[in-house]
């Protein structure tokens, strides 16, 4: 009894809840990004979802009738040539024309801020309205044959239905002037970017003004003229409102033809499948871009 007595008493514990599992946080980079994956969701993939189903399903399941609908009209392939004929030859000339502009600018000349606010007052027009404005210079009765009767020169029906070389060297006109302030705004900020230290001790170095301008300058513009090129190409392929504007149906394009088909032909499975090759060769030409565009590490070294 005496060694029971010395024994310690062991109480019983009551049971202790378990410790509880901090909650799962959602990560930072997550909810950072949740606003832009729910503006491209109902923005971007919802619609082109919507626009392969109809482009791709008719009354009794998948088909490809509207596809072939839409490569068999006779004015597809001429809309593809027109527009892909556009980028290449306005977009070399709108970066040659900014870039030029920005070179300018840059060398601060009298009235720089002036220069630039007239160059960049188109990027406030819109594109109907740019239309408008070189529909009065170029229809028969507009005012570039009014100058050319008071020189003596007659007159020439610049927009004829028969005369497609005028007719697009007239929308690409209007497109230069109209759009070449986007890439300058985009070249002037990459240029302000760019520490004129380098450019310095380059002609310090006896480089010319040429060397410095392809050895210093446009690598490090490297950045502002892929964004440029990627925003042009892609708004040349939608370019509408200018060409219908001054030509009407007489020139073609891929997005003319996607308003032609959705809105005066009430086909929406047709217009949807130009939709979606406009939006495939814009996917295809920015990848090519970025590609091209990119810089090399060896060329960092």
């Amino acid at each position: 009894m005496t060694e029971l007595a010395d024994q310690p008493v062991l109480r019983e514990r009551p049971d202790r809840p378990a410790p509880r599992r901090p909650a799962r946080r959602v990560p930072t980079p997550v909810l950072l990004i949740a606003p832009s994956l729910i503006f491209m969701t109902a923005l971007f993939v919802w619609p082109t979802v919507v626009a392969v189903g109809q482009a791709f399903t008719g009354d009794d399941g998948p088909t490809a009738a509207y596809v072939r609908r839409m490569v068999d009209d006779p004015s597809f392939w001429p809309a593809v040539r027109y527009t892909a004929l556009l980028i290449v030859v306005l977009i070399p000339i709108q970066f040659a024309f900014a870039l030029t502009m920005a070179l300018l600018l840059r060398e601060r000349p009298r009235f720089a801020g002036v220069y630039f606010y007239l160059w960049v007052v188109p990027l406030a027009i819109s594109d109907l309205a740019a239309g408008l404005v070189w529909l009065s210079i170029f229809t028969d009765r507009g005012y570039l044959n009014s100058v050319l009767d008071h020189l003596g020169v007659a007159g020439y029906s610049w927009l004829q239905f028969d005369h497609p070389v005028t007719m697009f060297l007239a929308v690409m006109v209007a497109e230069l002037w109209r759009a070449t302030s986007l890439v300058l705004v985009i070249v002037v900020a990459g240029l302000q970017g760019i520490p004129k230290d380098y450019d310095e001790a380059a002609a310090v170095f006896g480089a010319t003004y040429w060397q410095r301008l392809r050895h210093v300058l446009l690598p490090q513009l490297r950045p502002s003229l892929q964004v440029a090129v990627i925003l042009r190409t892609i708004l040349a392929l939608q370019t509408f409102a200018v060409a219908q504007a001054l030509t009407g149906r007489n020139l073609p394009l891929l997005v003319g033809e996607t308003y032609r088909w959705y809105n005066a032909l009430l086909n929406p499975n047709v217009a949807a499948a130009l939709a979606l090759v406009v939006l495939g060769v814009s996917l295809l030409a920015a990848a090519g871009y970025l590609r091209l565009l990119r810089e090399h590490p060896e060329a960092r070294g």
